[in-house]
């Protein structure tokens, strides 16, 4: 619901205008108390959607129980069971019965006497997963939380949602928002980076927009399954604090701000209990304490249990009942006749079961599916689509460094396409398109893809990269149509660097591939050794060859993780573009020759070594994952052990440059924080400035260092100024009480930073006084 005055911002999205330019717009507000109801429906005026999402939740939450209610008494036993476990996995063809057309990963049959529509569900992490779609592969999650923008992530989120129901899927299975304690984890590229307000804010505004769709949006993995080694044996070790100021904060802000219909239990144990038959997460703080309604999903064969996990609060079984052809590959059904079983015996009460359907139920009413379900058949519009993908890639590459070459007083970047004469382009495939993530959290490639070659012999996860037929090295030439523009693979190290010595400039790509089932052997760039599906040759050594002799060199990562550069000295820039998209390559050029001015941040901190991080190395031996860290995740680490980082969490370059002014404190009624100041455009660009602000607890608590409370994204012009007021909730400033298992801020005084980075040595800082509150 927009709030019916102009309010003090507690975060800021500012969307590309074209060009360079940003528009010259008065900032979007949003405080914690809003749902991003109010982002969504700023965001929907930006898309092509009409549809706009019912704010009015109570009422509409009101009815949405009596019609789930009603319909729940009608229905017999057999079919109460069907409709809490899926049929199967129609992306392998185990299991069915079901359509045809259904290619996702995962089918629940209706019941057609009382109008109860059929289910369907598609992973989506960065668009839709299902073969021949021809969906948008938009860039990655955790590009888009580098973007830092609450409007686009909801915009990433309808935009998946609207081929969600083209293709006639009624749920998507994105939003994953597990925080990036482990930077090797497989899955890095699939989460929202390192920091819980960040990840939950992104979230919650990304559920919005998909479920603004008539589309089922899910939270997940519910919780710490943060590496990919021994996923679904692992135990996750984490003390109450730790567990409800890292992760958990997450997914609370998720849940409470976004209000998902799904949220999916993960694979591994957490203190010795399998997170998909917890009671304390699954039925005390998920349903109990953050109020959540919707109904809580397993993840794929992460039941194990049917009475332990249905009266733990498990309401959906996925994949399900697979029969003969599910045995044969172990996977067992506990949700089907052996959940009939315990309901006849009375181990499961039919008051649970009949919650367990109500939930379901209360969900595709509330969101619309169940009065206007998806209708497969329909084509996804690629125009929309690309145009979407273009915009994230624009907002979430992060300039990394830009230093001027010797003799010259300009940074290399943006590239000045009248002044070249010869530009080489080496690695990275560049000359056919942009690497992409794989496992669930991939979208196959619309038109084939660009890398062919590779096999691989697992069916479930392919070890080899998906590459978007999006040319870096096409759309670098359209740019500088008078220049010599050359192609070289980077198999030969010595070639490529006699080509870069020739050239005005050489622009060298690295990629890491990264995927579901498995974690980086190391943060380094992969060379043929650590990725030999996708990588012929040592990247690093291929970078330092060519930094050695060219004039101007410009690294190009394509990545999911943070990666460690062993040669940063030795090139003059640095563009983080993650894994960008089918857009990616127009995005990279497009940034690299000025037309748009980077403005992303970095959501996860790049260390210098791996022997800089919590856990150094994994142990695959060890089945135990303990957090002994403690609320040190992330940069708070770094901060707390005085530990120089590669690149802070938060840090990202410019084309144009910021300066921060007159940072006030004040305190409200509610006990909130309003930190205001002023940001100005001090160069000669466009441009947006993530202004982000953290605090510092008064001692004696525990605290880390500093940790994120808010931030805005400004859009100015050159010589622009504009005042930012940003909302600190109480509840950001709250510590964990572990006697009354509640959060509770306490009275003392409170420093406030205001900066553009973790790290920023510029920062502006005020203490302000708050009130003991539990």
């Amino acid at each position: 619901m927009r709030h019916p005055k102009k309010i003090a911002v507690a975060v800021v999205g500012a969307l590309c205008a074209g060009s360079a330019a940003y528009a010259d717009q008065a900032a979007t507000n949003l405080t914690w108390g809003d749902s991003p109801f109010s982002v969504v429906s700023n965001l929907l005026s930006h898309s092509s959607s009409q549809a706009q999402p019912d704010a009015n939740w109570k009422k509409k939450g009101d009815l949405a129980d009596m019609r789930a209610a009603a319909l729940v008494a009608q229905l017999t036993l057999d079919e109460k069971i069907q409709l809490v476990h899926g049929t199967g996995m129609p992306t392998v063809g185990l299991g069915g019965p079901f359509p045809s057309w259904v290619q996702g990963a995962g089918y629940i049959p209706g019941v057609s006497r009382l109008g109860i529509p059929a289910l369907a569900t598609a992973d989506s992490a960065g668009g839709v997963n299902v073969q021949n779609a021809h969906a948008t592969a938009l860039p990655a999650p955790v590009a888009l939380a580098a973007s830092w923008n609450v409007q686009l992530a909801g915009i990433y989120g309808a935009r998946i949602a609207r081929e969600l129901r083209v293709l006639g899927y009624a749920e998507g299975l994105g939003g994953g928002i597990n925080l990036a304690r482990e930077p090797r984890d497989g899955r890095t590229f699939e989460y929202m980076g390192e920091d819980p307000v960040l990840a939950g804010t992104m979230s919650a505004a990304r559920t919005m927009g998909t479920q603004s769709q008539n589309v089922i949006a899910t939270v997940k993995h519910y919780a710490f399954n943060d590496q990919e080694t021994n996923r679904m044996t692992s135990n996750s070790v984490v003390d109450e604090r730790t567990m409800r100021e890292t992760e958990l904060l997450a997914f609370e802000i998720a849940v409470r701000e976004g209000r998902p219909g799904n949220v999916m239990c993960s694979y591994n144990l957490i203190n010795g209990v399998y997170a998909c038959q917890n009671p304390e997460l699954l039925t005390t703080i998920l349903k109990n304490e953050w109020g959540f309604k919707g109904k809580v999903q397993s993840d794929w064969t992460a039941n194990h249990s049917t009475v332990a996990s249905a009266m733990a609060g498990l309401d959906e079984e996925q994949p399900g009942d697979l029969g003969a052809a599910g045995a044969s590959y172990g996977i067992t059904s506990y949700f089907g006749s052996a959940l009939k079983s315990a309901v006849q015996s009375g181990s499961v009460p039919v008051s649970r079961l009949n919650d367990m359907v109500f939930r379901r139920l209360r969900t595709m009413i509330a969101l619309g599916v169940m009065d206007n379900p998806p209708t497969p058949g329909g084509s996804v519009d690629q125009t929309a689509g690309n145009r979407d993908a273009l915009t994230v890639a624009h907002e979430s590459m992060v300039l990394l460094k830009n230093a001027s070459p010797d003799g010259s007083n300009q940074p290399v970047l943006p590239l000045a396409a009248g002044s070249l004469h010869s530009v080489v382009v080496i690695g990275g495939h560049a000359d056919v398109g942009v690497i992409s993530g794989g496992g669930s959290g991939g979208v196959p490639a619309a038109d084939g893809n660009a890398v062919s070659g590779c096999q691989s012999g697992n069916p479930l996860l392919s070890t080899c990269a998906t590459w978007y037929k999006s040319s870096p090295f096409n759309a670098i030439k359209a740019k500088a149509p008078q220049a010599t523009v050359t192609f070289l693979d980077g198999t030969n190290a010595a070639a490529a660097a006699s080509a870069a010595a020739n050239a005005d400039v050489a622009i060298v790509f690295a990629t890491q591939w990264e995927s579901e089932g498995s974690d980086l052997a190391s943060l380094s760039l992969p060379d043929s050794k650590a990725d030999p599906s996708n990588q012929s040759y040592d990247q690093n050594a291929l970078i330092n060859a060519v930094a050695a002799r060219a004039k101007r060199t410009i690294v190009v990562l394509e990545n999911g993780s943070p990666v460690t550069m062993p040669w940063l000295d030795s090139v003059h820039g640095v563009l983080e573009a993650w894994y960008p998209g089918v857009q990616g390559g127009q995005g990279i050029a497009d940034i690299l020759f000025g037309d748009v001015n980077p403005s992303g941040k970095l959501p996860i901190t790049f260390p210098r070594q791996e022997a800089d991080l919590p856990q150094p190395t994994i142990d695959a031996n060890n089945l135990n994952v303990v957090y002994s860290e403690g609320l040190l995740m992330g940069y708070r680490w770094y901060d707390a052990k005085n530990i120089d980082p590669l690149f802070p969490f938060g840090y990202g370059l410019s084309y144009t440059s910021f300066s921060y002014s007159g940072l006030r404190t004040r305190t409200d009624h509610g006990g909130n924080v309003i930190a205001t100041f002023t940001v100005t455009n001090t160069g000669s660009r466009a441009g947006a400035e993530v202004a982000q602000v953290y605090a510092t607890l008064p001692p004696g608590l525990g605290e880390p260092p500093k940790r994120l409370v808010g931030w805005a994204k400004v859009g100015l012009n050159p010589g622009q100024s504009q005042q930012v007021n940003v909302v600190i909730p109480a509840r950001r400033l709250a510590t964990w009480n572990v006697t009354t298992h509640s959060w509770q801020v306490h009275g003392g005084s409170y420093e406030i930073w205001a900066e553009s980075s973790s790290r920023d040595t510029n920062a502006l800082s005020e203490r302000v006084s708050v009130g003991d509150m539990h």
